[in-house]
């Protein structure tokens, strides 16, 4: 039961790490989707925000495409990481560092999402988004932690 928790919350992590890699290359297509949803009528401080980003990669696709390598890059991070939580997800006990680093990581998120996004002149309601990435990330692998523990003693409790 408790493994079994374990697993299925490891499993909505990978996914998200994998999810999150993949919307990171297609950003040009991303924002056009949006952009058309939006519609040409979205005064609102999103929708501007939204079209100016679109029309910055736009621009950037046209005149320097190479940048984008570096958001292939960024997917790539989350694709590695997310591999490496296959270890956690094959055995938790042994593995429970990843819990640990996990936890830094999306620790880290936040005064990294602030500090970059300010420098890059980001609305605050953007960077706040960014955060959430490690505030909700930090839930799952919490519990996992927390029960990696209770598992461990378990065995032990049952070795003796």
């Amino acid at each position: 039961m408790l493994r079994g928790r374990i697993l299925w919350l490891v499993s909505v992590f990978i996914f998200g790490l994998f999810i999150s890699g993949l919307t990171a290359i297609p950003l040009l297509q991303e924002t056009n989707w949006l952009a058309n949803l939006a519609g040409d009528n979205d005064r609102s401080v999103s929708g501007e925000w939204l079209m100016r980003v679109h029309n910055a990669l736009f621009q950037t696709q046209s005149q320097y495409p190479f940048l984008f390598y570096g958001t292939d890059w960024l997917a790539f991070g989350h694709f590695v990481i997310a591999i490496a939580f296959i270890g956690a997800w094959r055995e938790p006990v042994r593995n429970r560092w990843l819990f640990d680093f996990g936890l830094i990581a999306c620790v880290l998120v936040i005064p990294y999402a602030l500090v970059f996004g300010w420098m890059r002149e980001i609305p605050l309601w953007w960077q706040l988004i960014d955060c959430s990435f490690g505030i909700f990330g930090t839930f799952p692998l919490w519990l996992c932690r927390k029960w990696t523990r209770e598992l461990e003693q378990g065995v032990k409790s049952q070795s003796v």
